[in-house]
C-alpha cells in the first residue's frame, strides 16, 4: 500500500511537470501569433515562476540558515579571542605599572643610599600598613637576620619615616614619625638658622589636615623661617644627627605670642611608599 501510494505522488508530480512544459511550449510556439488570446502566454509565465519559487525558495531557506549559523559560530570565535586578548592586556598594563612603581621607589633609594656613607644600609619592602593605624605603624620584610636592629632609623625617598621598634627573624616593625602615640619615643629634631645656635624641639604630632608634622617643645622660633630645612639632631642617642625630616611649612606662636608651633612637610611622602631603607651608623658599629 505505501508503494502505492508512493508510486501515486511520482506520476503526479511527472503530469504536473509535463503539463507546465507543455503550457510553455505552447506559449512559445503561440508567442508570435497575432490571433492567440495574450492570457495563454501569462498563464504559462506565471505557472513556470509558481513552480520555480516552490522549488528555489527552501534551498535558499537552507543556504541563509546555513550561512547565518557559521557566522554565528566565527562571531563566537572572535568575541572569545577579544576577551583573552583584553585580559592578557590588562594583566601586562597592571603588571607595567608595578614594575614602573618599584623601579621608581627603588631609584629613590639608590639616591638616598649614594647620599648615606656614614652609615649601613639595608633596603626592605613596606609588608602591610593597617589602615586602622595608618599613620602610626608598618611591617617589612626584612628581621634580625638581614642585620635589623631596634631603633635604627627608617627612610623613604630622601626623608626619615620612623624608627624600628620591635624586631623578628624575618620582619621588623616600624613606628612612623607621623605616630599620634602618646606613649612614642619623640624624634629630636633641629632646625639650622642664621643664628649661632640651632633650633631644637621634638615632633610631637601630625596634622592630618595639613599634612605636616609638629615640632614643638621650642625654647625659641626668633629665627626660623619658611622653606628651612628640619633634620634630627641626635639628641637621645637612638637616631642618628643629619636625617632630613622636612622642611619648615608654618611657624604659629599662641596667643600670648610666646610659646611657638612649627608645622614641617614631610620630606618623605609619608601616606605612598613601598620601599625604604633601614640605617645605622657603620662607624659606631665598627
Amino acid at each position: 500500500m505505501n508503494k502505492f501510494f508512493s508510486n501515486k505522488k511520482l506520476i503526479i508530480v511527472m503530469v504536473t511537470l509535463i503539463a507546465v512544459f507543455g503550457m510553455i511550449s505552447a506559449s512559445i510556439s503561440l508567442r508570435d501569433n497575432r490571433q492567440s488570446p495574450e492570457i495563454v502566454q501569462r498563464f504559462g509565465n506565471d505557472a513556470f515562476g509558481i513552480v520555480g519559487q516552490i522549488i528555489t525558495t527552501p534551498i535558499s531557506a537552507v543556504r541563509s540558515v546555513t550561512t547565518n549559523v557559521h557566522d554565528l559560530f566565527n562571531a563566537y570565535d572572535e568575541n572569545k579571542a577579544l576577551k583573552t586578548e583584553l585580559e592578557t592586556i590588562a594583566e601586562t598594563k597592571a603588571e607595567n605599572q608595578t614594575l614602573t612603581n618599584e623601579n621608581k621607589d627603588l631609584k629613590k633609594q639608590l639616591k638616598l643610599n649614594e647620599t648615606l656613607t656614614d652609615y649601613t644600609q639595608i633596603t626592605a619592602a613596606v609588608m602591610s600598613r593597617s589602615p586602622v593605624n595608618w599613620q602610626n605603624y608598618l611591617v617589612i620584610n626584612r628581621g634580625s637576620s638581614a642585620g635589623v636592629k631596634k631603633n635604627m632609623p627608617v627612610m623613604s625617598g630622601s626623608g626619615l619615616i620612623g624608627r624600628i621598634i620591635e624586631v623578628n627573624k624575618t620582619n621588623s616593625k616600624v613606628e612612623l614619625v607621623s605616630s599620634n602615640n602618646n606613649s612614642s619615643n619623640r624624634f629630636a629634631a633641629e632646625i639650622s638658622t642664621s643664628a649661632e645656635t640651632p633650633v631644637s624641639g621634638l615632633i610631637t604630632d601630625f596634622d592630618n589636615k595639613t599634612a605636616t608634622l609638629v615640632m614643638s617643645h621650642l625654647v625659641t622660633a626668633d629665627k626660623v623661617k619658611k622653606g628651612q630645612q628640619v633634620i634630627t639632631s641626635g639628641l637621645g642617642g637612638l637616631t642618628p644627627r643629619g636625617l632630613l625630616i622636612g622642611t619648615v611649612a608654618q611657624v604659629k606662636k599662641d596667643n600670648y605670642g610666646l610659646a611657638s608651633t612649627i608645622y614641617v612637610k614631610p620630606a618623605a611622602n609619608l601616606n605612598n611608599f613601598s620601599v625604604v631603607t633601614v640605617i645605622s651608623r657603620s662607624i659606631e658599629d665598627n
